[in-house]
């Protein structure tokens, strides 16, 4: 299955120029930080760090199922390695998702599985970025900022009298026919 491209940053809405992508949760609120922005903040951090506490809640009821199976030992030092590695794993790449795109989707998508056990991960990542911005906010507007100056480069260099603009490429007047 291929992995879906993030939405154009240039997409047009009828104003011209580079539109915000939407966050998660935010929208496009984290451009002027308007219409409830810190209110979406306190409530993603709340919730993200509620969400984890219930799936911490509900890996022990998994944990004490294993216990009362009685496996052995083994299993259970299994169980606890695998969900605290694959957490580790989980929040490093979600941490990183927030700083910057993946460089190979495919990679990214191979690692999904891995993300989903490690859930919890994710969670505290998601957690520990909503006190200082919206996650994935500094990407986003770095993106937006970069694509607004190239808008603005393009536009202002189309503007006017094109005879006007110096250094036309080499191009003088077109010698006249016989």
């Amino acid at each position: 299955m291929a992995v879906p491209a993030p939405p154009a940053i240039g997409a047009r809405s009828g104003r011209g120029g580079p539109e915000p992508e939407a966050l998660r949760f935010f929208g496009t609120t984290w451009v002027d930080h308007g219409r409830g922005y810190a209110l979406r903040r306190v409530v993603a951090t709340v919730g993200s760090l509620a969400t984890a506490f219930a799936a911490c809640l509900i890996l022990r009821f998994a944990y004490d199922g294993v216990a009362i199976a009685d496996v052995g030992a083994f299993v259970g030092y299994l169980l606890v390695i695998v969900f605290a590695v694959c957490s580790a794993i989980a929040f490093r790449k979600t941490w990183d998702g927030f700083s910057r795109r993946p460089a190979d989707p495919a990679r990214e998508e191979s690692l999904r599985t891995l993300k989903t056990i490690g859930f919890i991960g994710s969670l505290i990542a998601y957690f520990l970025r909503s006190f200082t911005e919206a996650p994935g906010e500094r990407l986003r507007r770095t993106e937006y900022e970069t694509a607004l100056v190239a808008y603005e480069r393009r536009r202002t260099a189309r503007a006017g009298n094109p005879a006007g603009r110096g250094g036309g490429g080499g191009k003088g007047k077109k010698a006249k026919r016989k």
